[in-house]
């Protein structure tokens, strides 16, 4: 049974930084695309950062794209989300999420696409 479980998030000041982790088991192999969700309080759960199954294609969302970074640890099955000059509007629940397709360089940017997902971890950014 794939299980994703993230950490790192927390409460950080308006222009910090914070790191996400999120760790897969349950698999072998670790070639699956990877995404980062995240929901904030009174709306709809959305993306924020995506990788391929090949590690070679990488996607954002408008609102995060130059401030938040994903990459993958094969070695480690773990994906990160670095996120630099974090903003209030920032604060929400992120979520790591995993594809079921193996390698690839497509980037899944819908929820649907997804169909592991992880419990998430809090992120407070305070102004």
């Amino acid at each position: 049974q794939v299980q994703l479980v993230e950490s790192g998030g927390g409460l950080v000041q308006a222009g910090g930084s914070l790191r996400l982790s999120c760790a897969v088991s349950g698999r072998t192999s670790s070639n699956y695309g990877m995404g980062w969700f995240r929901l904030a309080p009174g709306k709809e759960r959305e993306f924020a950062a995506g990788i391929s199954g090949s590690g070679g294609s990488s996607s954002y969302s408008d609102s995060v794209k130059g401030r938040f970074t994903i990459s993958r640890d094969n070695a480690k099955n773990t994906v990160y989300l670095q996120m630099n000059s974090l903003k209030p509007e920032d604060t929400a629940v992120y979520y790591c999420a995993s594809r079921r397709s193996y390698g690839g360089i497509y980037v899944a940017s819908r929820r649907t696409e997804y169909e592991y997902w992880g419990q998430g971890t809090q992120v407070t950014v305070s102004s």
